[in-house]
């Protein structure tokens, strides 16, 4: 049956559930990754090179693609080589600190967003911002493991690593800015082939030796985690308004949380699961502009 046409002005529905299944199949990524059984720099390899031929064959077939001018090329190439890093950074923090804790630490990237645009766009952090972003960093304070004594020398590592990941993504958040008009898919093609010529002399998979669960998670990870989730991710952007995104954007943790404990019996410690609150609270605050601390003006 057919719709009538939308009220113009409106954006096209459907976006919530793009969402959602945008942010289900990213809290399962961790998951595929060790799934895979393969070392990140071979992991990050094939996901470029299925992604790449999902991206651009359907950019191909819908004949979606733009001219780029030099300046588009170099932003492009930033984009690209931070998010081919950012992924080698986020499935090596994996083996260190669990799918869990690496999926919440790595949600601290809008505030290295806002520390990047005050250093170099000399944007200045609202206090309220300020506020949220000491909270986030005091969750990862706690999730390194100090009711031990001291961070436990695995999970700190994970965690920095985590920490890295989320500034170089903000980074690729910042040049991806840049590039106007170009299609979402056009963009993440580009940035997958650049991922598959620089990882290329680095990769050494012994594809002899894959089994089926190897393959059917690398494929996963190419066609469905990149081609597809880009898809519907970049689909709800154009339909849904902010506050919606922030909101969903929480199932993606949420779900990364429970794969670990339920499929690989993870048990977080109390002090573990304060942290990742404190973050996950501090995140959703800063997207939705909270500020309960501001004094409500006394009525005369």
């Amino acid at each position: 049956m057919k719709t009538g046409p939308s009220t113009p002005g409106t954006p096209p529905s459907g976006g919530a559930w793009r969402m959602v299944a945008a942010m289900v199949l990213s809290g399962t990524i961790g998951w595929f990754v060790v799934a895979s059984g393969q070392p990140p720099v071979d992991v990050v390899f094939f996901r470029c090179l299925f992604g790449g031929v999902a991206l651009l064959g359907t950019l191909a077939l819908r004949r979606g693609w733009q001219p780029m001018r030099g300046a588009d090329w170099g932003w492009l190439a930033l984009g690209g080589v931070t998010l081919i890093l950012n992924w080698l950074c986020l499935f090596s923090a994996y083996a260190h600190s669990g799918i869990s804790v690496s999926t919440v630490v790595y949600h601290t990237q809008p505030f290295f967003l806002l520390l990047l645009a005050a250093l170099f766009q000399r944007e200045a952090i609202a206090p309220g911002r300020l506020a949220w972003l000491v909270l986030a960093f005091a969750g990862v304070v706690l999730i390194t493991g100090l009711e031990h004594g001291g961070a436990v020398r695995g999970v700190l590592a994970g965690v920095g690593l985590a920490m890295l990941a989320a500034l170089l993504y903000a980074v690729t958040t910042m040049a991806t800015r840049r590039l106007k008009g170009i299609p979402a898919g056009q963009i993440a093609g580009l940035q997958m082939a650049l991922g598959v010529v620089l990882l290329l002399p680095l990769a050494h998979p012994a594809v002899a030796g894959f089994g089926a669960r190897t393959w059917g998670a690398l494929l996963a990870l190419g066609l469905v985690h990149t081609g597809v989730m880009y898809t519907l991710l970049y689909g709800a952007f154009q339909r849904l308004g902010v506050l919606s995104i922030a909101t969903l954007s929480f199932i993606y943790p949420l779900v990364a949380i429970a794969i670990d404990v339920v499929v690989f019996g993870v048990v977080l410690t109390p002090l573990q699961l304060a942290g990742m609150a404190m973050i996950l609270l501090a995140v959703v605050g800063n997207q939705l502009g909270w500020a309960p601390w501001r004094r409500v003006p006394a009525r005369s």
